[in-house]
């Protein structure tokens, strides 16, 4: 399957291929790649920020004129991705990086000027001791004291070290756990102490509100007893009048007709105007004894009349009296 995709092309035996024209491309030629950004960058046109690893259709391009040690430098632009602003930026073969060239600022290089500070410090220091032998000395004397300062913080470290290791951390920690241990086991006690105090407390609160409840309880029942009876309108309320109750209401509602009618005896003032039956007279009494029983019959109808003046009744009753002994008189 694989011979299908195979060119077989034919060379004629008389083939020279020193005689096929050369195209003549201009050295400075332009090459559509795609590339990532290589650093942190922020745009000098419109201030974007363009992070690294951002993708990028360039233009790469040969910088003429420019070697390092045989190896051609390259160049590359690319455009903002806001303001699209033409930004460029070459390789740096020397530092194994790349270099900004224009269009904007790298950001976050703090290391690499912090190393170029660095090694042109060494390179004046040089210089100078190229020129100077006193500066020599002097920087040779100062290598030295900040030597031998460096070795004893070393040695102290050591000692330091040493000490530590002569510490049995495992000791430390088996007394701190019993320490720990025993701390506990008091803080247990205690709660039980605290916890069997407040029971016993509560127990006797509570025999003592019983007490006191129970001797409430029999001065409640004591004392209905007494008041049972003083107040009469109390047996309206209750729920199930009781035989006494019954009783009280009877005699309450007698004393109530009494005070606002009067009695039906004949010591009330009403009393005169209720004429009791009298039994049958037998007609065939003799004249005398009719005769001595209408004297004795006006005898008692004028003492009842003066019985009831001086009872002081009113002029109903005197009336009353009055009529009857006509009725009698004409009976």
């Amino acid at each position: 399957m694989s011979e299908r995709k195979v060119l077989n092309k034919y060379y004629p035996p008389d083939f020279d291929p020193a005689k096929i024209p050369k195209l003549k491309l201009p050295k400075d030629r332009q090459y559509v790649v795609r590339l990532m950004a290589p650093f942190n960058m922020r745009c000098k046109t419109c201030g974007e920020y363009i992070y690294k690893g951002k993708k990028f259709n360039a233009r790469k391009e040969t910088v003429q004129n420019q070697l390092y040690m045989g190896l051609p430098i390259f160049r590359f632009y690319i455009k903002c991705t806001r303001c699209l602003a033409e930004i460029t930026f070459k390789t740096d073969p020397e530092n194994t990086d790349y270099a900004m060239e224009h269009g904007a600022t790298r950001n976050f290089q703090a290391e690499k000027l912090i190393e170029e500070e660095e090694k042109r410090v060494q390179e004046e220091r040089e210089e100078e001791e190229l020129n100077n032998p006193m500066k020599v000395l002097e920087n040779r004397t100062r290598d030295s004291k900040m030597e031998m300062e460096v070795l004893e913080n070393l040695q102290e470290l050591k000692d330091l070290n040493q000490r530590q290791a002569q510490v049995d951390f495992e000791s430390m920690l088996g007394q701190y756990r019993e320490l720990e241990k025993r701390e506990k086991e008091r803080e247990k006690v205690e709660d039980e102490l605290e916890t069997k105090d407040m029971l016993e407390r509560a127990l006797v609160k509570r025999l003592r509100d019983s007490d006191s409840d129970s001797g409430e309880e029999s001065s409640s029942n004591v004392q209905p007893k007494k008041s049972s009876s003083d107040n009469p309108t109390d047996i309206l309320t209750a729920d199930k009048p009781t035989e006494t109750q019954a009783t009280c209401v009877k005699r309450v509602k007698v004393e109530t007709w009494e005070r606002s009618v009067g009695t039906l005896g004949g010591k009330g003032s009403l009393g005169s105007l209720v004429v009791r039956k009298k039994p049958a007279v037998n007609n065939t009494a003799s004249p005398a004894q009719t005769s001595g029983a209408g004297i004795s019959l006006a005898a008692s109808k004028s003492s009842s009349v003066s019985t009831a003046t001086q009872n002081g009744s009113s002029s109903l009753s005197l009336l009353g009296a009055y009529s009857d002994s006509e009725s009698n008189d004409s009976e």
